[in-house]
């Protein structure tokens, strides 16, 4: 009977041990992605990413999950982009700007005055243009999961900027990208690219006059302490894109990446409508903070807008096929 109860004894540590090490062997290969984007932890990009996680965590049973690295702190976008393409780096939040320079493409979300709204734009994200433009990424070693948006571009400025005018010869902080510059140059000022970190202080030093910006980043970065007057153009989109590293995604199974596709989709959706309330409660803020917002015509804009339309239209048909989809 001891015998018995000792062997009994013994099995049945040797079976809770088993369990412990198996637990410990399926924790273990848990897998931990890494996601880069430029951006702050406050910014819209960072909370859709956070959602992702905790989506996925939830889809997975927490075989997946996600660290994210704000700020750059991977590096800047070009350089995530090779670490995305060698599998470095899982995934990313990157510019519709960036990547515009390998798919030419997106550079669409960027035609002036093709939006009326962040609503708009993200009605846009699900037809099937838009789409088109995140399958073409899979040329370059990455998988397009979708988008998420900053808010619309306004500028914000050291001195009053009410007319077209006024930004001749004003040296505006733009986005390097060659619809932004193109657009810029046709009003007469002098767009300059250069790092968002670096702009309050270029303001506050004359080597800037105004930035072309959306509200998060104004609010983010508090740059109305150093330009307090905002112009309310809301001249373009400014589109985030989500992409996988496409040498990682083709090691998943289907099933896995029916369980990533989920968790973003349901991130994308909350991150478009909590920016179209951000819209409202960041102009709130800088109303409250004494920011002077600054009347407007944008109906001024519509010769220099159809001007860059037309052009970049007729310089590509994706780009005339996605216009005509979403006018």
């Amino acid at each position: 009977m001891t015998a018995s109860l000792s062997f009994f004894r013994k099995t049945l540590s040797s079976a809770v041990l088993g369990v412990s090490l198996m637990a410990a062997t399926l924790a273990a290969q848990a897998e931990t992605l890494r996601m880069g984007m430029v951006t702050p932890p406050s910014h819209i990009w960072n909370q859709v990413s956070e959602r992702f996680d905790n989506n996925l965590q939830q889809e997975t049973a927490k075989d997946m999950k996600i660290k994210i690295f704000p700020l750059s702190k991977l590096g800047g976008e070009q350089q995530m982009i090779d670490l995305l393409q060698s599998g470095g780096m899982q995934l990313a939040v990157l510019t519709a700007g960036v990547l515009s320079n390998r798919e030419p493409s997106i550079s669409g979300w960027f035609l002036p005055g093709l939006f009326d709204d962040v609503r708009d734009a993200a009605d846009a994200a699900h037809k099937p243009q838009a789409q088109a433009m995140l399958q073409k990424l899979e040329a370059h070693k990455l998988v397009g999961l979708g988008y998420t948006f900053a808010g619309m571009r306004h500028v914000l400025s050291t001195k009053p900027m009410d007319s077209v005018d006024d930004f001749a010869n004003k040296k505006i902080r733009s986005f390097p990208n060659q619809v932004f510059n193109d657009f810029w140059q046709e009003l007469g000022a002098a767009p300059t690219a250069m790092p968002i970190s670096e702009v309050s202080q270029s303001l506050t030093t004359n080597l800037l006059d105004a930035v072309d910006v959306d509200l998060d980043i104004v609010v983010g970065m508090k740059m109305y302490q150093q330009a307090p007057n905002l112009t309310l153009t809301n001249h373009m989109a400014f589109p985030g894109i989500v992409v996988a590293s496409k040498t990682w995604w083709d090691g998943l199974s289907d099933a896995q990446r029916a369980q990533v596709k989920k968790a973003f989709a349901e991130a994308e959706s909350w991150g478009f409508e909590k920016q179209a309330e951000a819209e409202v409660s960041n102009l709130d803020v800088l109303k409250k903070a004494g920011v002077t917002i600054v009347p407007f015509d944008k109906v001024s804009l519509q010769p220099v807008m159809n001007k860059i339309n037309g052009r970049y239209m007729s310089e590509n048909a994706d780009i005339k096929a996605f216009y005509e989809e979403n006018r």
